[in-house]
C-alpha cells in the first residue's frame, strides 16, 4: 500500500508539490488541483507525479447530489461530474464523494436517508454522474458513511450490483461505519468483512480513528489514528492483500506535526506486523 496526507503548506506548481510530498514521505497524494485547470497544467502535475512515483489517490467532488433544494442538486452533479473528469485526465485512483443526503445538510442526517426511493435515486445519481463523463481511468466512487448509504459493505455491494456501471467502485472509510458500541467494540470483524466483500472494488481508503467516551448516551469522535480503537494492524493486513499501489490517506488533521504523528504511528503499525508500505 502507499501512504499520503494532505500538504498544508503553499505549493507553487508541481516541483514544490513533488518536494513537499518527499518531505513527508508520502508516495501517495490528493490530487492539488480542482476542475477549472487547463490541460497544461493538469499534464504537469500528472508528469511530476508518475516521475516521482507518486500516486494521485483521488479527487474530490465533495457537494450533496441528493438536495431537495433543485439548484442545489443540479450545481452537485456537474460539480461531481467536472471532478470526475478532471480525475481521468490526471490519473488519478479515483473520485469520491458521499452519497449526499435529502436533508438541507449536504454530510447529515434525514429519516429519508435509509429509504428505498433515496437508494434508488442514488443509483440514478451515480449512473447520470459516470454515463454524463464516461471515464476510462479512473472510478467514482462513494465514501462509505453512517447515515447514508452505503452504510455497510453490503449496502455498498448492493450498490454496486444495481449502479451496473464498470468504472463504478468503492473508497473505503471504515471510521465512519463506525456508529455504535458494538461496532467500536468489534472494528477487527468490520473490517475483515469490508475487506471480505469489497475488496476487488476498493480504489483508496481513508485513515482516521475513532474514540468512544463514557458520557451518556453514546458519543464518538473522530481522532488521530493512534488514539482510538479501530484495529490498525488488521486494517494494515488486509489493505496489505490488495494492489500495492492501494492509498492510504490521512485526513481531517489541523498541522502538519498532527499529520506526522498519524504517519508515525501507521508505519509503526505496519512494521510491528510485517507489513511493507511504500
Amino acid at each position: 500500500m502507499r501512504l499520503g496526507g494532505p500538504v498544508l503548506s503553499h505549493c507553487a506548481g508541481p516541483d514544490d508539490w513533488i518536494a513537499a510530498l518527499r518531505k513527508r514521505n508520502y508516495t501517495a497524494a490528493y490530487c492539488p488541483l480542482d476542475h477549472s485547470a487547463g490541460d497544461d497544467l493538469v499534464q504537469a502535475y500528472a508528469q511530476a507525479a508518475a516521475q516521482a512515483d507518486i500516486v494521485i489517490a483521488e479527487v474530490g467532488a465533495w457537494s450533496n447530489p441528493l438536495s431537495p433544494d433543485k439548484q442545489e442538486r443540479d450545481r452537485a452533479l456537474a460539480h461531481c461530474q467536472e471532478q470526475l473528469a478532471l480525475a481521468d485526465r490526471i490519473g488519478a485512483c479515483c473520485c469520491v464523494n458521499i452519497a449526499g443526503s435529502r436533508g438541507d445538510k449536504w454530510d447529515g442526517h434525514h429519516p429519508d436517508n435509509f429509504t428505498d426511493d433515496t437508494f434508488d435515486l442514488i443509483v440514478e445519481t451515480t449512473r447520470t454522474i459516470i454515463d454524463a463523463v464516461q471515464p476510462t481511468r479512473t472510478f467514482y466512487t462513494l465514501e462509505t458513511m453512517p447515515w447514508i448509504y452505503p452504510d455497510s459493505p453490503q449496502s455498498y455491494l448492493s450498490l454496486i450490483k444495481a449502479i451496473d456501471r464498470e468504472r463504478f467502485a468503492a473508497h473505503l472509510d471504515p471510521v465512519n461505519l463506525v456508529c455504535s458500541p458494538q461496532r467500536f467494540y468489534s472494528t477487527a470483524a468490520l473490517l475483515r468483512e469490508c475487506f471480505d466483500q469489497l475488496g476487488p472494488h476498493i480504489k483508496s481508503c481513508h485513515a482516521k480513528d475513532i474514540a468512544f467516551s463514557q458520557k451518556l448516551t453514546v458519543h464518538l469522535d473522530e481522532v488521530r489514528p493512534g488514539l482510538g480503537g479501530l484495529d490498525y494492524a488488521v486494517y494494515l493486513r488486509e489493505l496489505s492483500k490488495l494492489s500495492p499501489d492501494t492509498p492510504l490517506m490521512t485526513e481531517h488533521l489541523s498541522t502538519e506535526e498532527e499529520y506526522k504523528l498519524a504517519a508515525d504511528h501507521i508505519r509503526s503499525v505496519a512494521q510491528s506486523i510485517g507489513v511493507a508500505i511504500r
